[in-house]
This record gives structure tokens, C-alpha cells and sequence, in this order.
């Protein structure tokens, strides 16, 4: 029971009071890059969460099955970038043969769920907070879930946003950036909940 509870926290936690995207600032580019249109935020959010799902998973098992045996845990951040790297290939394969259209709409952004921060950030504070590999899988999850609902909420916000006057030196970058804020003091509200 106290297990469940556990995970119950990790996930809370990890989705809406420690955002990756609004409370740790990781992951910002394919944040504010693809977050134009819903459906394009929504197919890289789909993307994020099965990579790091994924990511957090591998890089347990390699953590806790081969560099802690072997003592070689300094070589972790290389083999949890070369363990991303491999998903996202496996994630652009599948893309490019099932979801031509939304392989097109993520263009550049797809590839960068590579250097993208927020997932060797995760893989690396599951080694951190010495997380199990389940704990590690739920918190993965959790924080990819984060960032999709953070993503989304932007790009609602932004096709809204597209039809209203809005002076010529807020058009464009500076309005994300403002909008990108609020929500990032909206989400410190949810501090409470733990």
C-alpha cells in the first residue's frame, strides 16, 4: 500500500507540481517550436511520452544490471544519450511509415527529442533519487504526461491567441514567451497539492 502511495506522489508530482517544462525549464525548444497548432503539440507530446517511457525503462536496467555491477557508473549520461538516441530512431521509423502527415508537421523537432534535455534529465534523476526501476518508469511517464499537458495548453493558447490585435512588438516570440510564463506561475499553483 505504502508502494502505491509512493508512485500515487511520483506521478502528481513529477506531471503537474515539478513540470519539466514550467518549474524546471527543460525541454524548452520542442516547447516553444512545435507548440503552433494542437495537433502538432499533441503528436510530439504522444512522441515525448513514449520516448521517455521508454528511455526510463532502458536506461534502468542498464543502470541497475550492467554500470552498478561493473562499477562504471560515470559512463551513465553516455549510454543514456546513446539509449535516447536509438528510441528516437525507432520513433522516426515508425512516424515516417504509419503517420506520414504528422512525421512531416514535427519536420526538425522529431530529431531533437535526441538532444532534447528533458529526457536525459529524467533518466538522470531516476539515478538521482535512486528510483527503482518501476518508480523510474512511473516518474518518466509522469513527467512526459507534464509535458504534453504543458505543450497542448500552449498551443491552445497560441492558435487563440493568433486571432486577436495584438501590438506589433508582442506578435510572435515575445507573446509565447509572456504566455509561457503565466502558465509556468498558474502550474506554481499546484505546490499545494503535495
Amino acid at each position: 500500500m505504502n508502494e502505491v502511495k509512493d508512485l500515487l506522489i511520483i506521478l502528481i508530482s513529477s506531471s503537474l507540481v515539478s513540470n519539466v517544462v514550467l518549474s524546471q525549464f527543460l525541454g524548452l525548444c520542442p516547447f516553444l517550436g512545435v507548440s503552433k497548432k494542437t495537433n502538432t503539440a499533441a503528436g510530439m507530446g504522444i512522441a515525448v511520452i513514449f520516448v521517455i517511457t521508454l528511455a526510463s525503462a532502458v536506461a534502468g536496467l542498464i543502470y541497475k544490471f550492467i554500470l552498478k555491477p561493473l562499477h562504471i557508473e560515470y559512463l551513465q549520461t553516455i549510454c543514456f544519450i546513446l539509449v535516447i538516441a536509438a528510441l528516437v530512431q525507432f520513433v522516426e521509423m515508425f512516424l515516417r511509415k504509419a503517420i506520414p502527415s504528422l512525421y512531416e508537421s514535427l519536420g526538425v523537432y522529431l530529431p531533437l527529442i535526441t538532444t532534447n534535455c528533458a529526457v536525459l534529465g529524467v533518466a538522470l534523476t531516476n539515478v538521482q533519487k535512486e528510483y527503482g526501476i518501476v518508480m523510474g518508469i512511473v516518474n518518466g511517464f509522469a513527467t512526459s504526461v507534464g509535458f504534453t499537458i504543458s505543450i497542448i495548453i500552449l498551443a491552445g493558447i497560441r492558435e487563440k491567441l493568433e486571432y486577436n490585435d495584438i501590438p506589433e512588438p508582442f506578435k510572435g516570440m515575445p507573446t509565447v514567451l509572456l504566455t509561457a510564463g503565466l502558465m509556468a506561475i498558474a502550474f506554481c499553483g499546484f505546490s499545494g497539492l503535495l
